[in-house]
């Protein structure tokens, strides 16, 4: 199961305890806030695209914030094409619902968008669909498997 692979993860960092398991979805935006009594956009949503040579990345972003295509393409040199309900999975480690940097699949970059930086902590999942974890901007930049930094990619969370 996903968020035992995410457990083993964290260990690492000694932030396994700190996984809270909902009672209830946290699969979206909207059910994850609820679920962690904080508005949505303090959830950490975890979005899986392939880029031209076929690799997968990963971008974490605020819940309330959007990829901007035209950043994308100017950053990663192509246009942004987001994995299909059933790459998801076996690409990256996780299933819809749950993915997140953590615990994920070799190979598979994490880019951490500055939308998430005006924040004091927020939510990302931790493998599962009822998942999630309280961090820091620090924190979640140590934590992600093969973090590339904090990048600019997204829009309409400066609204």
């Amino acid at each position: 199961m996903s968020i035992e692979k995410v457990r083993t993860y964290l260990k690492q960092f000694n932030a396994d305890n700190r996984i809270i398991e909902f009672a209830t979805s946290s699969a979206t935006v909207e059910l994850a806030a609820q679920a962690a009594g904080c508005e949505p956009a303090r959830i950490a949503k975890t979005l899986s695209f392939k880029l031209h040579d076929d690799s997968v990345i990963l971008i974490v972003t605020a819940g309330d914030a959007k990829v901007d295509n035209a950043k994308y393409k100017h950053f990663f040199c192509c246009k942004a094409k987001m994995l299909t309900a059933d790459e998801v999975e076996p690409d990256i480690g996780h299933a819809i619902g749950g993915v997140c940097p953590f615990g994920i699949n070799d190979g598979v970059k994490v880019y951490l968008d500055v939308s998430l930086k005006r924040f004091v902590t927020f939510f990302p999942a931790c493998g599962s669909h009822n998942s999630a974890i309280e961090l820091t901007p620090d924190e979640l930049e140590q934590y992600s498997a093969n973090c590339q930094g904090w990048v600019d990619l997204c829009k309409g969370w400066q609204e």
